[in-house]
């Protein structure tokens, strides 16, 4: 019996253990968001889709965002990378448009990625892409200029770990002063791109993950956030409960609520503004091996179940070492502006969590007294039920009004009959309008 008490005891502690890993274990100030932050928030909730993009020396390689770590590469071996990078082709207002067209409303580009390589003109390290390479110019600047330009919200990956700098690995093995110095550079680095590329919707971080148990030093990196551009988001790739000062909740490869990506285990949704992000093949960094490539119509329902469950997506490219955009993503995401050109008003400026998982695979998102019925799968019956829906429905269309549907209210939910013409091939959608 007492073997069996002690093994219990046991399983407690490591569910305890398990648990008290999904938050931050360091003191943190008090936060309340400016009434600039919040309208933010809103903002940010009603652009519902944005662009990820991916790159750096590590595109040379051609083999995903993580070759240095994965090809146990050497640090100054890696270093000579930087005389090879010389994106001539690179366009940003070309990439803003291939984005815009899409239907995207925001672009969130990795300013230093794990290999410690800066994206952008800082006086913090020389191992930059202006002082580093015979490109010798700032692709953010004009990026951010391009985005201004367009009407696209700019926002910054940053990177909290780094594979290439002393300071951080001698601070991961305990070192306090080295730690402090690293801390140091990230918010100099902080600084620079909150200050020199006009309003910055949002800062992504990411790499927590590496020290779990870590003092990151977030109550100082988030209050200088904070100072600098009080509207500036926060949004943190840490894969615990969201930390006092976060703005939006983040899912890496996955919806709200969902773990089938496996960075999620034990974290349970918040009332931040939600986003996920994914990618359009396997690796996040330009890989001349991958041939995942998602379809029109995956990356369409990834968009549409991403705001059935209240947040956006965030779509990942990229870019190829010659600063170019690689065809396959280009088409793609042509075709799925093609359909938010058509079908973008059940999707921005919604809201979602109008319904549970259904069974005919769909979802509803809302805006006031509309809401918009995805059916991303063919019913095998002739009508569609969502169960436990009970608001009163005054009319029920086609997306375009043309069509009256049949429906059926009862207290166990509703019945909806779309007809025999009816197309769910991509997304069927049914309009209703609530009383």
């Amino acid at each position: 019996m007492m073997k069996k008490i002690g093994l219990i005891c046991l399983f407690g502690l490591i569910l305890f253990s398990a648990n008290a890993q999904k938050k931050y274990a360091y003191p943190m100030p008090e936060y309340t968001p400016t009434a600039g932050n919040l309208e933010a928030r809103e903002e940010f909730q009603d652009m519902k889709f944005g662009m990820f993009i991916h790159w750096g020396v590590y595109s040379i390689l051609a083999d995903g965002e993580w070759v240095m770590l994965l090809k146990k590469i050497q640090k100054d071996n890696y270093s000579r990378l930087a005389d090879f990078f010389n994106p001539q082709e690179f366009n940003a207002e070309e990439w803003v448009k291939i984005a815009k067209d899409a239907g995207m409303k925001y672009i969130t580009i990795t300013s230093r990625h794990h290999d410690s390589f800066s994206m952008f003109d800082t006086d913090a390290s020389d191992f930059n892409i202006v002082d580093a390479t015979p490109y010798g110019k700032d692709p953010l600047k004009e990026l951010a200029e391009a985005c201004k330009k367009e009407g696209i919200k700019l926002n910054f990956y940053y990177s909290l770990l780094d594979w290439r700098r002393d300071d951080y690995k001698d601070g991961k093995k305990g070192d306090e002063e080295a730690w402090n110095k690293y801390v140091g550079f990230m918010k100099a680095q902080l600084t620079e791109l909150l200050t020199n590329y006009g309003e910055v919707g949002c800062i992504w971080f990411d790499g927590h993950w590496d020290q779990k148990e870590a003092n990151w030093h977030y109550d100082e990196i988030y209050s200088l956030i904070h100072k600098l551009s009080p509207n500036t988001l926060i949004a943190n790739n840490h894969h615990i409960q969201p930390i006092p000062g976060d703005d939006v909740q983040t899912f890496e490869r996955d919806l709200p609520g969902e773990n089938h990506g496996g960075f999620n285990h034990g974290v349970e949704v918040s009332q931040l503004p939600l986003e996920s992000c994914a990618t359009m093949a396997g690796k996040w960094g330009y890989s001349i091996y991958d041939k995942k490539f998602k379809s029109t119509k995956q990356l369409i329902h990834f968009l549409v179940k991403a705001a059935g469950k209240n947040g956006n997506l965030l779509l990942n490219v990229g870019p190829m070492p010659n600063g170019k955009i690689q065809p396959e993503f280009v088409d793609t995401l042509g075709e799925v502006g093609e359909w938010t050109s058509k079908y973008g008003e059940s999707i921005y400026g919604t809201r979602g969590n109008v319904v549970g998982s259904q069974d005919w695979g769909g979802t509803i998102t809302k805006k006031d007294k509309t809401l918009y019925v995805h059916v991303l799968e063919a019913p095998s019956e002739p009508y569609i039920f969502i169960s436990e829906f009970t608001e009163k429905i005054a009319s029920a269309t086609s997306f375009d009004g043309k069509t009256k549907v049949k429906f059926k209210q009862m207290k166990e939910g509703t019945f909806l009959y779309p007809g025999k013409d009816f197309d769910a091939s991509i997304d069927g959608i049914i309009k209703l309008k609530l009383k």
